[in-house]
């Protein structure tokens, strides 16, 4: 795997902590401007364009079937999500207080496991599944679920067919005569970030990169101009205003020969754990928010410290996840241990 992709994951996901860790400060200390520091949702946008460019890259000129293409995805995603979701429709029931976005409700938890578009029990308005931040999931297994299926398509016209069979779900959501939770959905341009990640993996496997003067600049540009639009715009424009830019830096960064540099090891790791870090960051948040207000730990309160306690405390939990959940760790951990004995 590319390494600027390893950066690119860790840097989204400290993003998306970032902007929930500022969310939370307002609940331990009602004194801080937050507003004027929340940034950082857009870190979902770079994972969507990531998503589409390493699905097309990894199954780009080798058969892949569409069954274990599932199997892979399904394997990855689905045992830590549905172990914290369940986890947190336990807290919910047992102790509602700690977890302010979501109460016990079972279709809502059915859905959820499902990766179906739900409304919020906790609040209405959203549509969310029981471990918020696993919204996007709901969109990353729609996505594998059509390219899974598309890879029975010849790999000259699978490109096509991709864009074909999501703009038609596309207007037909939009063109549905009611709106209903699932049309609200996937009748959301936002799906065309994925895509515009299979183009930039279709360019970079046929080489058409940005000279190298020019991607160091264009990354740049395209992080002040992410950052830049996610405070002029709202999310109902996310597609255009935060996905163009999400697109920008990941081809600039694709286009840096990143092998001529030296690795920046635990940023990279992070990458490699930025899925545990991303579902797991949550019961971070409440337990450090629910920490510094039974242990009046003063120096929390303060907005900075609490957003660098959440950030790391973040990291670090979702390395640990990261590490017990990896079947490879595991094997790893089993061979030495039979080395020894």
């Amino acid at each position: 795997m590319l390494v600027q992709l390893q950066y690119l994951r860790a840097i989204a996901a400290l993003m998306v902590v970032y902007f929930h860790s500022v969310l939370q400060v307002p609940k331990v200390n009602s004194g801080f401007d937050w507003q004027f520091h929340l940034f950082g949702e857009t870190g979902v946008d770079i994972f969507f364009v990531l998503s589409g460019f390493v699905m097309w890259l990894t199954t780009a000129g080798r058969e892949v079937r569409p069954l274990d293409f599932y199997r892979r995805r399904i394997q990855r995603i689905v045992p830590l999500y549905w172990l914290a979701t369940l986890f947190s429709a336990a807290v919910a029931l047992v102790a509602p207080s700690i977890l302010k976005s979501t109460v016990f409700d079972i279709p809502h938890l059915a859905a959820s496991l499902l990766f179906l578009p739900w409304r919020n029990a906790a609040d209405p308005g959203l549509i969310a599944p029981v471990v918020v931040p696993g919204w996007t999931l709901n969109y990353e297994m729609f996505f594998y679920f059509v390219f899974g299926l598309l890879l029975l398509v010849r790999e000259k016209w699978r490109l096509y067919a991709l864009f074909g069979t999501m703009t038609a779900i596309i207007l037909a959501c939009r063109l549905f005569p009611v709106e209903t939770t699932a049309t609200t959905v996937y009748g959301d341009p936002i799906i065309y970030e994925f895509l515009a990640g299979v183009v930039l993996a279709k360019l970079y496997l046929e080489k058409i990169l940005l000279p190298q003067a020019v991607a160091w600049p264009a990354l740049v540009v395209g992080f002040a101009f992410l950052l830049i639009n996610e405070t002029l715009c709202d999310a109902s424009m996310r597609a255009f205003m935060w996905g163009i830019p999400a697109v920008v830096i990941l081809y600039s960064a694709v286009s840096i020969d990143f092998s001529k540099l030296p690795v920046i090891g635990w940023l990279s790791y992070l990458g490699d754990a930025s899925y545990s870090i991303y579902i797991t960051h949550a019961f971070t948040l409440a337990f450090l928010r629910v920490i510094c207000g039974v242990l009046k730990i003063d120096i929390m309160a303060h907005g900075p410290v609490f957003v660098s306690f959440c950030m790391v405390g973040s990291a670090i939990g979702g390395a640990i996840v990261h590490e017990l959940t990896t079947p490879s760790r595991w094997g790893k951990w089993k061979r030495k241990q039979t080395a020894i004995a």
